[in-house]
């Protein structure tokens, strides 16, 4: 067999060998060092050396090179001797005899001045030089030959290179995004964003404070609507486990064998679908919360299931035989009486007094009026990021109107309402007429509850314009003109006069 033809299958042989390492799990510093061990030893390739650009200067420096002893801390700068050429032109340059090259600067002390030498850049997309692939052939017979062989086996390489950087990239995208979104979190749900400084909401913060500190089970109580969740978030947030998960359940949205699942996991073939192994909540919130809501609404048999996980952090996917543990906070929470339920006989005693450890009574809107204000300024805001950004101002007169409703629906009516009045307002701008738009002053009259006192309002303030100034006095003299032409120093003419050209709807009686 002749010569060529014993070095071509030996090249085939080679890059069989070579692209097997590159898929193989491998990090990257030892795949390269294998592949130069395997251009030694088959391919008669000695001295083999693999260089990666650096993106901070734009230079070359050694990633793996064939042999011991050898200073590994060169860099070469594009134009810099035999490799910075190849850097620099994108080509590959093949050298019959060292010692007849110019360029060759010998700043690595090991190659045979009397032989030849081959570097080939590693090129990907549109022939950008991510580094560079060099030897010295043991003999200069076959020099072209030995030439495009190095290039086949510098393609493959640059491509093995070039996916790893961009999955680094990505990964590191992605670290930066979660670290990012993790600490947009911590900031959202800090203590002091939660909205209120009614004395009820400062009583609840008292105790969120205090129980954030330790790893003890919490349950939240108060009617829908009131914030319960948003005070899970702070608890996790600001507790040890912040960096943990934090996942969610609604025990009210899944039947049953389906809530079993969601919280245990299940096993592959534990039932009619489950195709695959899957992790449950509990498993999933390890070292972290997990914030069970509508904790009232689960059935008397899965509260047996659910005790059992509370006192020994111990479970069984569905279908499966081993015991997991995990340490999990639980924060849950209800708005039911879970009292009267023990008591009828609907809600397990024993599972009571477990979640009962520290319990977080949120109070309803109509308990803490005060609040409203900025209530109503911050989910206007939030209302507004929904509009495109759209520029949202409520006025005083609309927050009256607001302070004087019951709210049965809490702080998620209110954010309703304001949705509203919204999309009713033509220029972003919410006052008495606008909010009247959405029905809400027509059902204080028909419900009338005993409201909480009306904030004072100071006529002569310089940040109300004169609209509101007219307004406000209508509304203290009880919509009777006369009246509240005598708390602005005004005539009735003259009070007539502006209802009309401020265009203020009179309210009847």
């Amino acid at each position: 067999m002749s010569e060529r033809l014993l070095m071509v299958e030996s090249e085939l042989d080679t890059l069989f060998l070579v692209s097997q390492l590159l898929n193989s799990t491998q990090d990257l510093h030892s795949k390269l060092k294998d592949i130069l061990e395997i251009l030694h030893e088959r391919s008669g390739l000695r001295f083999g050396m693999i260089t990666l650009r650096s993106v901070e200067d734009d230079s070359m420096g050694i990633c793996e090179i064939y042999g011991e002893g050898i200073d590994r801390t060169v860099r070469f700068q594009p134009g810099d001797g035999l490799v910075g050429s190849i850097l620099d032109e994108g080509n590959t340059i093949v050298v019959e005899r060292i010692a007849d090259e110019p360029r060759f600067l010998n700043r690595l002390g090991i190659y045979d001045p009397e032989l030849p030498f081959i570097g080939s850049p590693l090129a990907v997309g549109q022939n950008e030089v991510v580094g560079i692939l060099a030897a010295q052939p043991c003999n200069n017979r076959f020099l072209g030959e030995r030439a495009r062989f190095m290039e086949m086996v510098a393609n493959l390489i640059a491509h093995s290179v070039n996916m790893l950087w961009v999955l680094e990239r990505k990964q590191s995208e992605l670290a930066s995004e979660r670290d990012f979104l993790k600490q947009t979190l911590v900031r959202n749900y800090r203590f002091e964003n939660i909205i209120g400084h009614s004395e009820p909401m400062l009583k609840v913060f008292d105790i969120i404070r205090q129980v954030a500190k330790w790893q003890t089970t919490v349950l939240i109580r108060g009617e829908s609507g009131t914030g319960k969740e948003v005070v899970a978030n702070a608890i996790h947030f600001n507790s040890a486990c912040a960096n943990g998960p934090f996942l969610k359940l609604n025990c009210a949205a899944l039947p049953d064998n389906l809530l079993e699942s969601e919280l245990f996991g299940h096993e592959k073939g534990a039932f009619s679908g489950a195709v695959g192994q899957r992790k449950g909540r509990f498993e999933l919130a390890d070292n972290g919360t997990l914030f069970l809501d509508e904790i009232g609404e689960i059935s008397a048999s899965f509260q047996a299931k659910l005790l059992r996980v509370l006192q020994e952090g111990e479970f069984e996917r569905v279908g499966g035989t081993r015991t997991l543990k995990v340490n999990v906070r639980i924060i849950a929470a209800t708005n039911r009486n879970l009292e009267q339920d023990v008591a009828d006989g609907l809600f397990r005693e024993d599972l009571y007094y477990r979640l009962n450890v520290m319990p977080i009574n949120m109070p309803p809107l109509r308990d803490r009026i005060e609040d409203i204000p900025e209530l109503s300024r911050f989910l206007l805001n939030r209302i507004s990021k929904q509009q495109g950004g759209r520029p949202l101002e409520i006025k005083e007169s609309a927050l009256r109107i607001l302070m004087k409703h019951h709210w049965p629906g809490n702080v998620r009516e209110l954010e309703n309402r304001l949705e509203r009045a919204a999309i009713m307002s033509q220029d972003g701008v919410i006052d008495r007429d606008v909010m009247a738009s959405t029905g809400l002053e027509d059902e204080i009259q028909v419900i009338r509850p005993q409201a909480a006192p009306a904030r004072p309002v100071d006529l002569h303030s310089e940040e109300m314009d004169e609209r509101e100034r007219v307004i406000a006095a209508l509304e203290q003299s009880g919509w009777v003109q006369a009246k509240a032409a005598r708390l602005l120093d005004m005539t009735p003419r003259q009070i007539a006069y502006r209802i009309q050209t401020l265009n203020i709807s009179v309210k009847q009686f």
